[in-house]
């Protein structure tokens, strides 16, 4: 009996094997047509073979392409002229809001320093000193007297 199983399994042991070899066989490939490529892959082929540089099409169009060069070289040197445009732009609004603050912190200094008792303080040093008393007034009538009236 022993035999008999042992057969049993070598038999499915070999099923299994031809089963994963058939598995392993590559399928048939299509024939391909060897002249039949994409208008994408012809053209990419002739570009990185170098071969479109020989094509008298291309030939005819190299004034416009020169004309793209030169666009695309302007339209890069105008971005790079935005950006120090942009740069310098706020460089001067920084300086206007520091010399904004400067005006204003020494026009409070001024305001300051104007004040009847900083200006009083400030003259007591030449010996000078406010006066006490009302200053009086001196009209001249048109007749020629004199009048002196207090404030």
């Amino acid at each position: 009996m022993a035999n008999k199983f042992r057969d049993i399994a070598e038999k499915e042991e070999l099923q299994e094997l031809e089963e994963l070899v058939e598995m392993e066989k590559p399928a048939p490939a299509k024939p391909s047509k060897p002249g039949k490529k994409g208008v994408l892959a012809k053209g990419l082929s002739k570009i990185f073979g170098g071969s479109f540089l020989s094509d008298d099409r291309t030939i005819q169009h190299i004034p416009f392409i020169l004309f793209l060069a030169l666009i695309a070289i302007l339209y890069i040197a105008n971005g790079y002229y935005a950006d120090d445009k942009i740069r310098e732009v706020n460089k001067i609004s920084n300086q206007i809001k520091e010399l904004r603050t400067e005006y204003i912190s020494s026009k409070s200094d001024l305001m300051f320093i104007s004040k009847q008792s900083q200006v009083a303080a400030a003259v007591d040093t030449l010996g000078l000193k406010e006066p006490v008393v009302a200053p009086m007034k001196i009209e001249i009538d048109s007749t020629g007297k004199v009048s002196n009236k207090e404030q």
